[in-house]
């Protein structure tokens, strides 16, 4: 294709010509076939090959040369050997005794000072062996890759490392010339990497002659009028006029040899790497390309269409890498374009406003080899265009992105390296002491939600990094110690765990919160806003004559789960109580939901409580706060967030809570609040009442029902409920 040119190969008959015998010898398309042509080559890109043939200088070397890779540099390792070890300076020992219970995994360092953190970004990857793995791959063969998962899981970091790890490529130039024949139809034209620069400037210099030799020749014709009126014709006027029309036509005719100066439109004369381009929210035309509106279109006035030609972030990624993060957030249209782009590896630049006279203009097609990386959560593969979903899945790889690892001493090294890595990335941070490496690292097990596991957000992580840094620089402090880490986990809440705490604190100031006593149909349920905050969510049921036949009510802007815990609540009632439902209405009431109402089962076993306490008229310990699932035979099932939901009911003033016995192990809770509650893991709703009922008698008369009516059924369910089940996302 025309595209394809190479300006480095001269006409074997332009070798001794100069500039201006070549200006006057026929286009190539006038005397060549199609197939066979050498691309319209200008005049000028032969004068540039001419001159790297004859110049022995280094001004026109060619550039390609200064690419060719070391391959002893470049080889790209396996996956093993990246990232696979946390290198320190000579005298720091690994204790691999020790290291299994070591919060640093043996690490034996006084501060993050002594790591030394990996210059490529490949090698600083951490946690996502199986996504680094794939990265890999593709980088050999040049395959897309999808990656999906939660937000700052290292998507974004992989797929700028995979730029670094691209095999060499010859990087491109990508000039636009003026075409003659119809000006709204640029012809593009590609050059080897340097090459560009040199030809334009060949083009401008020889537009400078021009414009020089025109000049002169123009004072010369405007000497001769103005003494032809002064001398002969006697008539100042007249010469005046005459040379101020010379001067015009002389103006208007050099706009057009100032029109052959071709558009660099992606320059990659100074890269020694593949391209990266981050297109995450990039419209249309920054995305594919566009062309700039001109107000002025005649007159002489108006700018050559290959001038206002603008490339996209398809074709700038051309030989290099084009991410794009959220791609569900393109609108179908461009998301088309975008799987033409792939499948064909150019695509013409075209206005992308139809009320612009940039959309009167389309260039020859562009290229656009790109490698895409697409990225997004869970829900981009919703609202994704099937077909480019298909693109990407047919020559490429799709990658689920892990949220938490599981602790081992070596990922607990690469946690310290990490922290390292921050520090030298932000440039004004303080290194971090060993006790405050640990602290982090207690974190990162906490965030987890899961036991011996750690997360694999990192971006979150990072942030407590950060604002741990800078409570240590304010302070003019030489390391980030522990106490730095301790305050930042409070300044660094989110705005989701603020607003808990102030709800916490608002209830209190109202006596909303009830914490001790008993109360018939009330129970402190528990319930977690955002990922990282707990809040306690009373729940009241009251049961009352029906209007017709029996059914519950429930309040609270329930959404659809939540409404179906409801339902299998009622089951279980149903089955439970003595009391004939068909006559009675239950009443449930989440107490101050909130403007975004209830969702997920977490709370299913506060509801039950609630009711059967209602029906039985048996009050329920107000110091007791609880979460967790209910099925329609009783079982407690886990749920998420347990940690954050402990936490809340600690900080309401509970001195209990009940928890699914699967949850058990995923307790981290901070050191100050395991003094403040006790945490009482239930398998059944028999346990969950035993413990959370009050008034003896009647409590016990109930319990021991239940027991002897579905002992059969929860001996039988013991073993899958507390197997470890997948907690929900509550």
């Amino acid at each position: 294709m025309s595209n394809d040119t190479n300006v480095d190969d001269p006409p074997e008959d332009a070798t001794d010509a100069g500039p201006d015998e070549e200006q006057a010898q026929p286009r190539p398309q006038d005397t060549e076939p199609e197939s066979e042509r050498q691309g319209d080559r200008s005049p000028l890109e032969e004068d540039g090959d001419q001159r790297d043939d004859v110049d022995d200088g280094d001004e026109f070397d060619d550039p390609i040369d200064e690419f060719e890779p070391d391959s002893s540099e470049d080889d790209i390792e396996t996956v093993e050997d990246l990232g696979s070890e946390v290198e320190v300076d000579p005298g720091v020992e690994i204790d691999e005794d020790a290291a299994e219970d070591d919060l640093l995994g043996g690490l034996q360092i006084d501060s993050t000072e002594e790591i030394e953190v990996p210059d490529r970004l490949v090698d600083q990857v951490i946690g996502q062996d199986e996504a680094r793995d794939i990265i890999i791959k593709a980088a050999k063969q040049r395959r897309h890759v999808m990656m999906i998962g939660s937000p700052g899981t290292g998507k974004s970091m992989l797929a700028k490392a995979m730029s670094q790890l691209l095999p060499q490529e010859d990087l491109q130039d990508v000039l636009v010339y003026h075409n003659p024949d119809d000006g709204n139809e640029p012809k593009v034209r590609t050059v080897p990497a340097g090459k560009g620069e040199q030809i334009i400037d060949a083009h401008k210099e020889e537009a400078r002659k021009r414009n020089q030799m025109r000049s002169i020749l123009m004072w010369i014709i405007v000497a001769i009028i103005l003494a032809y009126a002064i001398l002969i014709a006697q008539n100042i006027l007249l010469g005046i006029l005459a040379a101020g029309i010379v001067w015009l036509i002389f103006r208007y005719t050099n706009r057009g040899s100032d029109a052959m100066v071709p558009n660099m439109i992606v320059n990659n004369g100074d890269k020694r790497t593949a391209p990266f381009e981050d297109a995450t929210g990039a419209h249309a035309g920054a995305l594919l390309g566009d062309v700039r509106h001109d107000p002025f279109q005649s007159g002489g006035m108006e700018t050559p269409s290959h001038d206002r030609v603008e490339p996209g972030s398809i074709h700038q990624a051309n030989k290099g890498v084009l991410f794009v993060d959220e791609i569900n957030t393109l609108d179908i249209r461009t998301q088309q374009k975008l799987m033409t782009a792939i499948q064909e590896g150019e695509f013409a630049i075209t206005g992308q406003s139809e009320r612009s006279s940039g959309a009167m203009v389309q260039t020859e097609p562009v290229p656009c080899d790109f490698i895409m990386i697409a990225a997004g959560n869970l829900d981009a593969m919703e609202n994704m265009h099937p077909a480019l979903r298909n693109r990407i899945k047919g020559y490429g790889y799709e990658v689920y992105m892990e949220d938490t690892i599981e602790d081992t001493p070596e990922m607990r090294r690469k946690y310290a390296r990490f922290i390292a890595q921050e520090v030298e990335r932000d440039g004004r941070l303080p290194h971090f002491t060993d006790e405050a490496v640990e602290e982090v690292i207690l974190e990162a097990k906490r965030r987890s939600g899961r036991k011996n596991h750690l997360t694999l957000h990192f971006r979150t992580l990072g942030g407590l990094v950060r604002v741990a840094g800078d409570i240590a620089r304010s302070e003019d402090r030489e390391f980030t110690t522990r106490e730095d880490v301790l305050q930042a986990k409070g300044r660094s809440r989110s705005i989701e765990q603020q607003l808990a705490d102030d709800y916490i604190e608002r209830r209190k100031d109202y006596e909303l919160e009830v914490a001790d006593g008993g109360v018939e149909g009330r129970v402190n349920g528990l319930a977690v806003m955002g990922e990282d905050s707990g809040i306690m969510l009373p729940v009241m049921a009251e049961i009352a004559p029906a209007q017709g036949g029996g059914q519950v009510i429930a309040t609270g802007k329930l959404k659809e789960m939540a409404e179906e815990s409801v339902q299998n609540v009622s089951a279980i009632i149903k089955k439970f109580s003595d009391v004939d439902l068909s006559e009675k209405d239950i009443h449930i009431q989440f107490v101050q939901a909130g403007q975004q109402g209830v969702d997920g089962d977490s709370a299913s076993i506060t509801v039950a409580t609630a009711v059967i306490s209602a029906l039985e008229d048996i009050p329920v310990d107000q110091s007791v706060a609880m979460t967790g699932s209910l099925s329609v035979r009783g079982d407690v099932l886990p749920v998420g967030g347990v940690t954050h939901k402990i936490e809340a009911a600690a900080k309401a003033g509970c001195s209990k809570v009940i928890i699914p016995k699967a949850n058990e192990q995923d307790v981290m809770i901070e050191d100050e609040y395991e003094e403040m509650i006790e945490i009482i893991p239930c398998s059944n709703i028999s346990e969950v009442l035993d413990v959370a009922l009050m008034g003896e008698p009647k409590k016990d008369s109930l319990v021991d029902r239940l027991k002897s009516i579905t002992s059969n059924a929860f001996e039988g369910s013991q073993g899958s409920v507390g197997s470890g089940s997948n907690p929900s996302p509550q």
